[in-house]
């Protein structure tokens, strides 16, 4: 099974953050949660995303999410995949050159990354997206078409698979951006 690392930090959206730590690891997959200056047992807190008819989502408080791991412990030639939920995180995770070098290792190892949402927002930050299919929320378009990627503009509840990367527009993508990040990763199911 594969060991994963996830890119987590506070605000990043719930749903994105707790749904694939728990259903990766439910099939056997090691997963380890960390945000930056954070060690085991520290959380972050989340927010809750949704689609209510305005002009842009709207948020609300979420839950605390305990990190696993200690960010200072890492070392991204140890992981298999990387995984990077959305929500508002991912806009001041660029900003830490750290998370962004973890990124492009990834990315140049050609190793499976999944990123949901606002994700493609640290993903764009690498400089490593150039003839890339990318989805993402869409207010991120102009980010990942600015990155040289081709935006994907795909209904909320897809996703999108490149070569080892695989993204999605927003958590109702769950059950396709998962299946499809864990076909990337080998991940056999058998019932």
């Amino acid at each position: 099974m594969a060991k994963i690392l996830m890119l987590c930090g506070d605000y990043a959206e719930d749903y994105e953050t707790m749904v694939p730590f728990q259903a990766l690891q439910a099939v056997g997959h090691t997963v380890h949660a960390v945000a930056p200056d954070k060690a085991a047992g520290d959380y972050v807190m989340t927010a809750i995303h949704d689609f209510e008819g305005e002009q842009t989502y709207s948020e609300k408080p979420g839950h605390r999410f305990t990190l696993n791991f200690a960010f200072a412990q890492v070392r991204p030639e140890a992981y298999d995949a990387l995984l990077i939920p959305g929500g508002r995180a991912p806009e001041y995770l660029r900003m830490n050159a750290t998370v962004v070098d973890w990124t492009r290792h990834f990315l140049q190892a050609h190793k499976p990354v999944a990123a949901v949402c606002h994700g493609a927002q640290l993903l764009a930050a690498t400089g490593l997206l150039k003839g890339r299919k990318v989805s993402a929320y869409p207010a991120c378009q102009v980010e990942v078409e600015l990155a040289g990627a081709e935006y994907m503009g795909i209904p909320v509840d897809q996703a999108v698979t490149d070569g080892k990367l695989v993204t999605a527009p927003a958590w109702p993508a769950h059950p396709a951006w998962i299946r499809q990040f864990l076909a990337v990763l080998g991940t056999q199911i058998t019932l």
